[in-house]
């Protein structure tokens, strides 16, 4: 937010706003309704609407371009990017192509306080690396009618992020959200598809603040898919107006681990999103599926929602992207092709994975270690790596199967053919990249780690042997 308030005052530096248009705006950047801006002001209603309009006017003449309360976060973070690149411009052409990244001061970069790498990237964090192939990509599909989009990705790759700014941009459209995390559901709500399907429908009502009545619409004869589609037809999609609803389905792939409810669940889906094609009712609904790995649950090509739609698969961060990122977390040294020669060792450790690159730069920022005894102790248990290794080699050690899987995978530098299921496992986990059935290491440090863990292993075991 305070990048966004040194941005508008730049833009409107021959006329700055007065505390009302701050207070507009502000609400505005948040999502909030002109009539909930007037509720908490104490201003009118219209009087609020005026002070809007007559801002959304002064910023389009400013910038030249078209600027509504709903394009507001879009229009903003564009040409947030646009001062970035035109930085770049500027510094290339007075230095030459070696200062070819986005070399301006870290003061435009950094928050006060650079937070610990944990969970999604926050809405305007300037340790965000946009990638505007994907998001330009999710937010205009996000506006056609019933459509169905699918993120998939390994753990920790940036999926939650790009699905929240995705959701920030359809609230700017005034569409509902409706977030389900299926994290979040007890274990008992897996016991059969009646009650999966009864719980999905009652948390769908309570999120779009309407009343649950699945008791109303629930036929046993006529069987749970077809009653949770009356109820979504009949009655959900029915008292939201014209309003589009944004249906995001988060870790997904945790319904894999359940075939019967999958094989029935999954198929609804894309029965829901081909009945948008002909039906103005289902168009309203627009579906967001996001999942660590492919579906291992075996379904007929014509009943799988996975081959419908549109696929975002998000790939490892590039050296360019990387450096960048060391930019933002005040890593003054990255910037030019000499700082790229020095980063290439640690895309090469970590494959790129956008959380291993935001750890090491958290740290090295923190001024704890240089670069190179990071990369030597990485591996190690008193790496900065340590405890996600730690947390990955227990979840191996919880099931056997990928155990031994992912010692075939460390046992060679070849790629691997592994059984489907324990293949896909391992991809949701991180720890391995797929072409087809065929496995091989994620990046060099998993492959050092858990070769000196099996290594320990294997030596463990022979001593045992041989003391008997």
């Amino acid at each position: 937010m305070d990048k966004l308030l040194e941005s508008i005052k730049k833009i409107l530096q021959d006329k700055p706003l007065d505390s009302i248009q701050w207070f507009v705006l502000y609400q505005s950047w948040l999502g909030k309704t002109y009539g909930e801006m007037a509720e908490v002001s104490g201003y009118g209603n219209n009087y609020i609407k005026e002070v809007g309009s007559e801002l959304w006017q002064d910023l389009s003449i400013a910038l030249g371009k078209r600027i509504t309360k709903k394009n507001l976060h879009l229009a903003l973070s564009n040409h947030l990017q646009d001062e970035i690149d035109n930085q770049e411009n500027q510094i290339q052409q007075k230095f030459g192509e070696e200062f070819s990244l986005e070399m301006v001061s870290p003061d435009f970069f950094l928050a006060s306080k650079i937070e610990f790498p944990s969970g999604p990237v926050t809405l305007g964090s300037p340790l965000y690396i946009n990638r505007p192939s994907l998001e330009e990509l999710v937010c205009n599909e996000i506006l056609h009618p019933g459509c169905l989009i699918r993120i998939k990705a390994p753990k920790k790759m940036g999926k939650s992020s790009l699905l929240n700014r995705m959701i920030a941009y359809a609230r700017e459209q005034d569409y509902q959200i409706v977030y389900l995390d299926f994290q979040e559901a007890d274990q008992d709500v897996f016991a059969s598809l009646d009650k999966f399907l009864r719980w999905f429908c009652v948390n769908v009502s309570r999120q779009l603040n309407l009343l649950s009545c699945v008791d109303d619409f629930w036929d046993i004869e006529m069987g749970s898919k077809v009653s949770c589609k009356i109820y979504f037809e009949a009655y959900l999609l029915q008292y939201i107006n014209d309003s589009p609803v944004v249906l995001a389905l988060n870790e997904v792939h945790r319904i894999f681990e359940h075939p019967n409810i999958a094989q029935d669940f999954l198929p609804m889906l894309r029965f829901w999103h081909e009945q948008a094609k002909q039906d103005q009712t289902w168009q309203k609904l627009r579906m967001v599926v996001v999942h660590t790995t492919e579906i291992y649950i075996p379904l007929k090509l014509n009943q799988s929602p996975f081959n419908v739609g549109i696929t975002i698969t998000l790939p490892p961060f590039s050296l360019k992207e990387i450096q960048n990122l060391a930019l933002r977390y005040g890593l003054d040294w990255a910037a030019d092709s000499e700082g790229g020669k020095c980063l290439a060792p640690l895309q090469a450790m970590v494959g790129g994975h956008p959380y291993l690159v935001s750890l090491a730069f958290y740290h090295l920022c923190q001024g704890e270690m240089t670069l190179e005894v990071l990369l030597e102790t990485a591996s190690t248990p008193v790496g900065i790596y340590g405890q996600h290794l730690r947390e990955l080699l227990t979840l191996l050690q919880e099931e056997p199967e990928l155990m031994s899987a992912m010692e075939q995978v460390i046992a060679t530098e070849q790629k691997v053919e592994l059984d489907a299921i324990a293949a896909y496992k391992l991809e949701s986990m991180g720890l391995v990249q797929l072409n087809g059935n065929q496995a091989s290491a994620m990046c060099e440090l998993y492959r050092l780690y858990f070769s000196q863990q099996f290594g320990k292993q294997n030596s463990a075991n022979a001593s045992s042997e041989f003391s008997r």
